[in-house]
């Protein structure tokens, strides 16, 4: 089986993404999931541009990683220098990286109007910096930046700089589409010509997504000969973004039947992907195929009926390959699959037709026609599952609150203070506390007067606060939007998992106190259900 070479650039090009700002410590820890993952080469930074990226190769060495070798980036020498006073490629040998990349100019216009010298001496640039490379890497690769462009505009001469770069050593010339702007049809013509002018090179692809082609563009090139494909974690990379390996390695081992990580190493993938998100402090995008949380979701009744028979009906792998899962969302689109589906996800055995399977499937309608939105909230469903079949307790009712804001001077923060008034059991309890802003006063009330019955409260905590206005009301057009029914989700957490309920309100501080209410619950109800599940082990 053919084996294609993972080149992971996330560390450097994805860090070239406007929102992506990644620590020394940020990039040791995405390198070693990388190497968990398999990849064959990570890209750790450009070691002559900043004293991050040189940090970055003094404390990988170490680290003992399995599978990666670590590469380290750079430019040719420059213009006015020779190779062995350039500063930059001075700082690629001290970075003791084994494999070392440099890129240089295949585009005649690059070279006239952007470095602003002669072809011949760009050639010089190119050989000259490759040979004095050559003796300090285990590993030489030359990126040959625009070069499909170059190609296009003056393929005499960006065939003449690839062949120059291979003969001073380069161990495979990586062609590059800098601008992303090159269709697939043209990279395998592309790829053809270079085959034929330099049959005994190695050839690699590097690709950007402007014309969102990149994933497209970097299969093309396999199929036409490339064995090292560059790319990024989720796509991540300057404008919009490079190939995205999270599509790329699962399309080349399990659609082209090529091999490009070691054995058992694909379930790993959407592990990975979520990861890097969040090291990058940045949500993961939830369509991304393969990895992202919808990839192998469904919502339409018509789906999920033929799902339960056979998945094969709607999901083209199976999403255990590469470490996802299937979900299956409930909606005003939902039909009695969808209900008995989750209801096996919980523990219940029903079937169609049963009169709490159509009472379910009323309620559900009839609550999303009011605004609630079950498919993002799965945990208010569960409990409204439960709660039905009598299996979720009653651990607290709200008997009455009051939020108040005040500002005492211009120049203060406004003061938010949230007062409950709560049962438990027979015991009434009256509190209050404060916060930033009113749900986070609530919140803290909440807790406050639960905390003595309810000890594992503090393991709990509000991660994100979302307010959608939902349009389409007569009384809301008339008022401006400002009467607009609107729904909240929040997402909570412990240590191990995290969840999300839902509240819908035409007043935004009771939508809010509905999910808060949910959240609490939903925690208390899935403790409970380890310490059932714990004791029946344990008789």
């Amino acid at each position: 089986m053919t084996t294609i070479q993972i080149y992971d650039t996330t560390l450097r090009d994805g860090t070239q993404s406007e929102e992506i700002n990644l620590s020394t410590e940020d990039k040791l820890r995405i390198a070693t999931r990388l190497d968990q993952l398999g990849v064959a080469y990570i890209e750790g930074g450009w070691p002559g541009s900043n004293p991050k990226d040189k940090r970055f190769f003094d404390e990988i060495r170490q680290y003992s990683l399995t599978t990666a070798k670590i590469a380290a980036f750079g430019s040719t020498h420059a213009a006015k220098a020779t190779a062995d006073t350039d500063t930059n490629l001075l700082s690629l040998i001290d970075s003791g990286a084994p494999v070392l990349t440099i890129f240089g100019k295949t585009w005649d216009i690059h070279v006239t109007e952007a470095l602003k010298i002669t072809q011949e001496r760009n050639l010089e640039l190119i050989r000259d910096s490759l040979a004095f490379l050559k003796p300090h890497a285990q590993e030489l690769f030359y990126d040959a930046e625009h070069f499909f462009d170059g190609f296009k505009a003056n393929a005499s001469y960006a065939l003449t700089c690839l062949r120059t770069a291979w003969d001073a050593g380069a161990d495979i010339l990586v062609l590059c589409d800098t601008n992303g702007g090159t269709l697939p049809e043209e990279v395998g013509a592309i790829m053809d010509q270079v085959r034929q002018d330099l049959p005994q090179a190695r050839l690699g692809i590097h690709v950007h997504n402007d014309s969102e082609l990149a994933v497209a563009n970097s299969l093309a090139a396999v199929r036409h000969g490339a064995t090292q494909v560059q790319g990024t974690i989720n796509g991540y990379g300057e404008r919009c973004g490079n190939a995205n390996l999270c599509s790329i390695i699962p399309n080349l081992e399990l659609k082209m039947g090529l091999t490009c990580l070691p054995q058992g190493r694909l379930e790993r993938l959407t592990d990975t992907s979520d990861f890097v998100a969040e090291v990058a402090n940045l949500r993961s995008f939830k369509r991304q195929p393969y990895t992202g949380q919808s990839a192998f979701t469904h919502k339409g009744g018509v789906h999920v009926a033929a799902v339960r028979r056979n998945p094969r009906t709607y999901e083209h792998i199976e999403p255990e390959l590469v470490g996802n899962k299937q979900r299956i969302l409930l909606s005003d689109l939902a039909g009695q699959s969808n209900i008995l589906f989750k209801a096996k996800q919980y523990g219940f055995e029903l079937d169609k037709g049963d009169p709490f399977v159509l009472e379910l499937l009323t309620e559900l309608k009839n609550r999303e026609d009011q605004g609630y939105e079950y498919s993002a909230a799965e945990a208010s469903y569960e409990l409204l599952v439960n709660r039905v079949l009598g299996r979720a307790r009653t651990y607290f009712r709200l008997v009455s609150f009051r939020i108040m804001d005040s500002v005492f001077t211009e120049a203060a923060e406004p003061f938010t203070e949230a007062t409950v008034m709560l049962r438990v059991g027979g015991v009434v309890e009256h509190t209050a506390a404060t916060g930033k802003g009113p749900v986070n006063a609530m919140d803290c009330a909440l807790r406050k007067g639960l905390g003595r019955f309810y000890p594992n409260l503090s393991e709990m905590r509000l991660l994100d606060f979302k307010v959608r206005v939902l349009s389409g009301s007569l009384k809301a057009e008339r008022n401006g939007g400002t009467a607009s029914v609107v729904r909240v989700l929040i997402e909570s957490g412990d240590a191990k998992n995290k969840w999300t309920t839902v509240g819908v309100s035409y007043n935004i501080i009771e939508a809010s106190r509905q999910a808060l209410e949910d959240s609490i619950n939903y925690k208390l109800f899935k403790d409970d259900q380890k310490k059932l599940t714990q004791a029946i082990r344990n008789i």
